[in-house]
């Protein structure tokens, strides 16, 4: 029996505050390496991204069940072009990640006791990050999608997690892969943020990389339909219809359940 509809409201209220856990973690476990590891670059990354790639599992199992768990806009718009969520909703979750992620880049600040927002100086932009971040992109999508495709979704918050933490060493470019988030870094001066001038070649790279990744995945996976991209990252509602496994806390039961005898599916 399929759930109720997730109001939209509820589902971008979900990928906000993920967006913004996912910001804080991100920033604050970068900060923390700064401090408890100073000048030992190699090792202030291991702990980054060791704190990334396990907050990122944990939030997606939080945040997951309601809206999908995307928390990036590349992930959104591939999913919307598979017609796993409508272009509206996609177009929506756009500034619920974004304005997460920045109120998580000032959480993290603030729970460091720095200025609220500090602009980063630190200069990332450069050809080898600009690759970097298009096959940093492309591989978290084909990622997600296999899995969703071989009905293996329950392993994507590890899945992902575990791509991100390997993607901060296997690319130049620490795998931002995401551009709410690389808007989010900018507004802290710590290790993990990213100059204003940084940011836009980055967006770019992110934006081709799901640009490949749907030219990779209709390659990989032809036969691919919107149930099976309503799988992504953790099923979600998609085009107003219930494609979420999770059930809707806010249905009674008698909602959830037709009057009258039992009927078939």
């Amino acid at each position: 029996m399929t759930s109720a509809p997730i109001p939209l409201w509820r589902r971008l209220l979900a990928e906000f505050l993920g967006s913004a856990f996912l910001a804080a973690v991100v920033i604050g476990s970068g900060i923390a390496a700064q401090r408890l590891s100073p000048g030992q670059t190699g090792l202030e990354l291991l702990e980054n991204a060791a704190a990334t790639a396990a907050g990122l599992f944990a939030i997606i199992l939080m945040f997951g069940p309601v809206s999908g768990g995307h928390f990036n806009p590349v992930v959104s718009f591939v999913d919307a072009a598979f017609g796993g969520l409508s272009w509206r909703d996609a177009a929506a979750y756009l500034p619920a990640q974004v304005a997460g992620c920045f109120a998580g880049a000032v959480a993290a600040n603030l729970m460091f006791a720095l200025p609220a927002v500090t602009i980063s100086a630190k200069h990332r932009a450069s050809p080898a990050h600009f690759l970097s971040e298009i096959i940093a992109t492309l591989g978290l999508l084909l990622v997600i999608f296999a899995l969703a495709r071989s009905g293996r979704a329950r392993s994507a918050p590890a899945a992902v997690g575990a791509y991100i933490g390997a993607a901060y060493f296997f690319t130049s470019s620490t795998s931002f892969a995401n551009p709410a988030i690389t808007i989010g870094r900018m507004f802290s001066n710590t290790f993990a943020g990213i100059a204003p001038s940084s940011v836009l070649p980055f967006i770019a790279a992110q934006i081709l990389g799901g640009i490949v990744a749907v030219g990779v995945i209709k390659a990989l996976y032809p036969a691919i339909t919107p149930a099976d991209a309503a799988e992504i990252i953790v099923p979600h509602d998609s085009a107003g219809r219930a494609a979420t496994r999770a059930g809707y806390d806010g249905a009674s039961r008698s909602a959830e359940r037709p009057s009258g005898p039992a009927q078939s599916p």
